[in-house]
């Protein structure tokens, strides 16, 4: 049945797999996330996910690093264009990552995050996949700061500053069950980049 049209509203076989596996990869890491609790969560049969993903948990985990990962890199850079100041729009996006990570009780933050450090020396295809996944958000977090920073080098600099921080800052926030390490690296990444458009 998973490759037919689900009805209106309804996300199909595939889809409920991807999301349940997202969900659960960022909450139990890739290691504590077997695939009959995937199968339980998406409501799919566990014969689906091998239809779907014939490489099994390591080829539907890339898929869910690199589309969710996308995705969430998409949702950043649109935070940061609900302002049309750089320091206020900074600030915005942090202050809605602690929000939105104290609304689910600590336990969904980045997509990505808690799978790259878990792999970084142990599956190369996992690894490489959250590697393009970070080029791709520094690209674009790049791209958004040389609107303001004219030196390439630098809007790059702050680029990974703000993924440093904001990564660094979720890790801390769901260790202490507080945002104030998240809104803490909003300031920082603000005051830098605050630096930055005065010396240019």
């Amino acid at each position: 049945m998973g490759g037919g049209k689900a009805d209106a509203g309804t996300p199909d076989t595939r889809t409920r797999i991807q999301e349940a596996a997202g969900r659960l990869f960022r909450q139990k890491g890739y290691t504590g996330t077997g695939l009959k609790q995937i199968a339980t969560e998406s409501a799919a049969p566990f014969g689906s996910i091998y239809h779907f993903f014939p490489g099994g948990k390591e080829q539907l985990a890339d898929d869910v690093i690199r589309s969710a990962g996308l995705e969430y890199g998409y949702l950043v850079l649109t935070l940061l264009e609900d302002k049309p100041d750089p320091l206020e729009a900074l600030d915005f996006a942090f202050r809605k990552a602690a929000d939105d990570l104290v609304a689910t009780g600590y336990a969904d933050a980045c997509p990505i995050a808690t799978i790259a450090l878990e792999v970084a020396s142990t599956n190369e295809t996992l690894r490489a996949a959250t590697a393009d996944v970070f080029a791709v958000w520094a690209a674009g977090a790049t791209a958004w700061f040389g609107r303001f920073i004219p030196d390439e080098a630098q809007a790059r600099t702050l680029a990974f500053a703000m993924i440093n921080l904001l990564e660094g800052a979720f890790i801390l926030s769901r260790a202490a069950r507080d945002g104030e390490p998240l809104l803490a690296a909003g300031k920082s990444i603000v005051d830098l980049t605050r630096l930055a458009m005065d010396r240019a």
